[in-house]
């Protein structure tokens, strides 16, 4: 999943030059790939994980306020500027807000169904010979 919000995320710096897609959803899947990304690697629990990816996320957007590609020499940098980002909009931090509702929406409603089923599956695996 973290692979293919990615891929999705690197198609929207690229090739979307829109005002809705290219400033909110950008910033709503963001925080969704940071999600995956860590989840991957890391069984924390998933309260845990989603607030940390939300403060890390309000963290670099205060850092957006400060100018820090600026202060840091970057400002050539379009990696930085992409990454890091330049600007500090409200909706950002709202974007950011959904995108992590979103995240424990589908982990507690629809994730905890799919460890349930695979959790049954294998123990009948197991059971039935």
């Amino acid at each position: 999943m973290a692979i293919a919000l990615c891929a999705i995320e690197v198609f929207i710096a690229a090739c979307v030059d829109d005002k809705i897609v290219r400033h909110y959803g950008g910033d709503f899947l963001v925080v969704i790939l940071i999600y995956c990304f860590i989840k991957s690697f890391i069984n924390a629990p998933i309260l845990t994980t989603a607030i940390s990816v939300l403060l890390f996320s309000f963290f670099v957007e205060t850092m957006q306020k400060f100018n820090i590609v600026e202060k840091l020499g970057w400002e050539h940098s379009k990696l930085a500027r992409i990454v890091i980002g330049t600007s500090f909009p409200r909706t950002d931090i709202l974007a950011y807000i959904l995108g992590i509702v979103t995240v424990i929406i589908l982990e507690y409603f629809v994730g905890t169904r799919i460890r349930a089923t695979r959790k049954k599956s294998v123990s009948t695996v197991y059971t039935n010979p």
